[in-house]
């Protein structure tokens, strides 16, 4: 019985622990970690925009080196080109935050 207790004790520290540690990345650096995301992934789209432009038309490099380094960006490729000919608007230009 006290076994049981004690597991069950272990568990319910376990989560509040979790909890605590998620509060506080969420107040400290949880911010500054998604705006590292999406600089990462502008500047991957604008590195794949510099090496593949000329499937949207735009010649920047020569083929001899696009490539050379196709079969490491194959996979994101289809997915790239959806993003950069996708419609845009005002307000995808600006910030969703207000500092």
């Amino acid at each position: 019985m006290a076994s049981r207790f004690f597991v069950q004790w272990k568990l319910l520290a376990n989560k509040a622990a979790a909890t605590i540690s998620q509060m506080i990345y969420g107040a400290t650096i949880y911010e500054m970690v998604r705006d590292l995301h999406k600089q990462r992934a502008e500047i991957e789209r604008l590195f794949i925009l510099i090496l593949f432009g000329d499937l949207l038309g735009v010649p920047v490099l020569p083929p001899f080196y696009t490539l050379r380094l196709l079969p490491y960006v194959m996979p994101d490729v289809s997915g790239w080109k959806r993003r950069m000919l996708r419609e845009r608007d005002f307000t995808d230009l600006c910030d969703q935050e207000i500092t």
